[in-house]
């Protein structure tokens, strides 16, 4: 039996999108930059498309540019951001626990010497809005904060950082990393006041290999946002590069059905999430849970004394699948765990459980008795 609890990894893509692309790639498989008519119906179809995704995130479809991954959407707006703003400031915003795609061009950008504020969470895994307010100076040209953690779960503080931009008057940009918020929570990018966002497909049951990056009207009107990628001039100039008509078909796909449904699917999501709490306390009272955070679908837990990557390959023995933190780690200690600054048996045995409108409860169930089992069968550290 097959026990998947690792949904902030990437999700399984659901029948309607894969169906979409199938369609695209043997039905509709112009170039939608051709002048003839069958590329003149790709070009419709991605159009449609946008539509489609836009209507999910409640912007305008002039406002979305499709790309290939949230990591790229995440450096795109990064490196565009400082681009534009160069001349008014050298100085970022930015959390400790944000995803890789966010810090690493960070520091790409240090290195070239922009200065960077790196704040720090507490113990929940929360960003105080007043240390974020604190933190901003007349040459801020960019913040940078996660919607919601990928380890976590918990919400940061967007809109109260579009907030404090207002109030401080510096020429900051805000980029959100919405990756693990899209269809989690609900929001919009008017609502939280960004002026950047990123999202990915494969965390809403499309396939790998499709993302996209939400630029306000504003500054896709002024045409002074500058590309990442340039070449043939595709999605309005703003990101060259022939379109992934059947990764886009697929995005759309999952994202306007996901938006039909996720009243019912983070209110299932939520409640498994409680179910999992609750199972846990019954059966391995030791266990404890890092945070609840506010998003329904990520449940950061740690058995201490025991080694997370241990326990993970003793599950998947077991045909149960969860994570010791993100996938880009590839086994790596996480830095948003080891940012909570937590006792080291604490952090050597953290979890990753992680939900989705299609887990059950028999899955929750598989993941105890087999944390269970791993308690009984393997040694614990000494530290």
């Amino acid at each position: 039996m097959f026990h998947y609890l690792d949904n902030a990894a990437t999700t399984p893509v659901r029948h309607e999108a894969a169906q979409a692309a199938l369609e695209a790639m043997t039905e509709g498989w112009g170039n939608p930059s051709s002048q003839y008519a069958f590329g003149k119906k790709a070009s419709d179809q991605v159009k449609l498309w946008r539509q489609d995704l836009a209507q999910a995130l409640g912007c305008q479809a002039g406002e979305v540019f499709f790309t290939s991954c949230g990591s790229e959407s995440d450096n795109w707006a990064i490196c565009g951001a400082l681009e534009l703003n160069r001349r008014k400031g050298r100085h970022i915003v930015t959390t400790a626990i944000e995803h890789a795609a966010v810090l690493e061009p960070v520091k790409a950008m240090e290195r070239q010497g922009f200065e960077v504020t790196c704040l720090q969470p507490n113990r929940q895994g929360e960003i105080d809005p007043a240390q974020l307010a604190a933190a901003l100076r007349p040459d801020t040209v960019l913040v940078s904060i996660m919607l919601v953690n990928n380890e976590l779960g918990t919400v940061l503080p967007v809109k109260e950082a579009a907030r404090a931009i207002q109030r401080a008057g510096c020429p900051a940009l805000l980029h959100c990393d919405a990756v693990q918020g899209f269809l989690k929570v609900p929001f919009t990018p008017r609502e939280l006041g960004v002026d950047l966002l990123s999202v990915s497909g494969h965390k809403i049951h499309a396939p790998k290999g499709v993302g996209a990056l939400y630029v306000r009207e504003e500054l896709v009107n002024s045409k002074r946002f500058p590309p990442l990628i340039r070449g043939g001039g595709q999605e309005g100039g703003y990101r060259s590069g022939t379109e992934a008509t059947s990764q886009i078909a697929a995005f759309a796909a999952a994202a306007r059905l996901g938006a039909s449904s996720m009243k019912e699917d983070t209110s299932h999501m939520a409640e498994l999430k409680a179910y999992a709490i609750e199972r846990l306390n019954q059966v391995l009272p030791e266990a404890e849970v890092l945070t609840r955070g506010g998003a329904p679908h990520i449940l950061p837990v740690s058995l201490p004394g025991y080694k997370s990557e241990v326990m993970v390959r003793f599950l998947s023995d077991r045909g149960i699948c969860l994570s010791s933190g993100s996938a880009c780690h590839r086994g790596r200690p996480s830095h948003v765990f080891a940012a909570l600054k937590l006792p080291k048996p604490v952090l050597d045995g953290a979890l990753r459980i992680s939900f989705s409108y299609d887990t059950a409860r028999e899955d929750v169930d598989a993941l105890v008795e087999g944390l269970r089992a791993a308690k009984e069968s393997l040694f614990t550290t000494l530290s």
